[in-house]
């Protein structure tokens, strides 16, 4: 019960890395606070958690600012605020469309940056918050048919990490995961190039790790206050080739 009388605030909570989350926390003894668009599967989240009394549903939009600081204020003391709202992509660079690629940057980074900047004063006040970004290994290492994508989980890793340097004299500490491939609807839920659902799910996905064995994984990272944890499979040495070998990543990469 390492959290226990904590307050956790998990985005994405309706689904996936999110959902298996905010069980997991649960169990942990902490307070949750789930968010989405979907209430109806936050509820369904709510009642699977351990005490679903002790939780609460507090419905979001990460594309709308004002709503993410109304939700802020709604929300009270944040004692670990979890990242894990998000889409994907499935499609070329070329063959999508700017306004597809606005919407991913949007909700990834813009929305997460927002709900961060509404939670870190409270936290800074108090001397004390963790902040959890989901991020992906695809955050180090481009692959394609995720340009959009990549870039936006890219650029999470370069705002949290000037973020921790800025913030740990004031206590708050920042975790970024990188998952692997997760067995999750990401691949269905993410877009092509026009914007449309890609409704599909990917052969990595299918046989890949069960989010409730990914989700304790997540937390015992967070529980020792590390700088970043990595979940998966064999793909997570990706990002150990590409610092080491980043021409050979490189040649893998390139599409045939």
């Amino acid at each position: 019960m390492r959290y226990r009388d904590q307050t956790v605030w998990i985005t994405g909570a309706s689904s996936g890395i999110g959902e298996a989350l905010a069980v997991a926390w649960s169990r942990e003894g902490a307070r949750v606070i789930l968010s989405a668009r979907n209430v109806a599967e936050l509820e369904r989240v709510r009642g699977a958690c351990a005490n679903p009394e002790s939780h609460r549903v507090l419905p979001l939009d990460l594309t709308d600012v004002d709503a993410i600081n109304a939700a802020a204020k709604d929300a009270g003391r944040v004692d670990v605020l979890v990242h894990s709202g998000g889409v994907s992509q499935r499609a070329l660079a070329i063959d999508t469309d700017l306004a597809t690629d606005r919407a991913i940057m949007d909700l990834n980074y813009f929305g997460t940056v927002a709900l961060t900047k509404a939670v870190l004063p409270s936290m800074i006040a108090r001397r004390s918050g963790h902040i959890v970004p989901i991020s992906s290994v695809i955050g180090h290492v481009g692959i394609p048919m995720r340009s959009a994508y990549a870039a936006s989980k890219h650029a999470l890793h370069g705002f949290f990490d000037a973020l921790r340097a800025e913030n740990a004299r004031h206590g708050i500490k920042v975790t970024i995961v990188c998952p692997g491939y997760i067995r999750t609807k990401v691949s269905e839920n993410a877009l092509r190039g026009d914007g449309s659902r890609y409704g599909r799910e990917d052969d990595t996905h299918a046989n890949a790790m069960r989010p409730d064995i990914a989700a304790p994984k997540i937390i015992d990272g967070v529980a020792k206050g590390k700088n970043e944890v990595r979940v998966g499979g064999k793909e997570i040495y990706a990002i150990l080739l590409k610092r080491f070998f980043p021409s050979l990543v490189a040649r893998v990469m390139r599409m045939k």
